[in-house]
């Protein structure tokens, strides 16, 4: 799933803090990245570890632009660990790794600066 929205918009409807405390954001540590092949736009396939609790989980990211599968083992990410599964093509992504747009809309991943113990929850 790649949606962006410009910068400019307002932001989105107002929540409360229980809805947004729904939303199950993690750090886990890249192990696998390769191609992500039979896709419509290119990706690239994720292997993540989140440590004991959550485990370790597969993510389809469309990040190719900025990012070579043999880097991006070892780095630290954060994603959406509690959506459902969605099918991309004949992948199935278990976690929605989260990104933002820069000015092209191509994806740049959200990390951390600082090495995070990998499950790790946003705070």
């Amino acid at each position: 799933m790649h949606l962006t929205d410009k910068p400019e918009n307002s932001p989105v409807e107002e929540i409360n803090f229980d809805t947004f405390r729904q939303v199950d954001i993690r750090i886990g540590t890249i192990l696998e990245a390769a191609p992500l092949e039979g896709a419509r736009k290119p990706a690239i396939r994720l292997k993540i570890d989140f440590g004991a609790g959550v485990g370790i989980k597969k993510s389809s990211a469309q990040i190719t632009v900025h990012y070579e599968c043999d880097a991006l083992v070892g780095k630290q990410v954060a994603a959406v660990v509690n959506f459902p599964p969605r099918q991309i093509g004949k992948f199935m992504s278990e976690v929605l790794t989260l990104g933002f747009p820069d000015s092209s809309e191509d994806i740049v991943l959200f990390s951390p600066d600082q090495p995070v113990p990998n499950g790790a929850r946003l705070a």
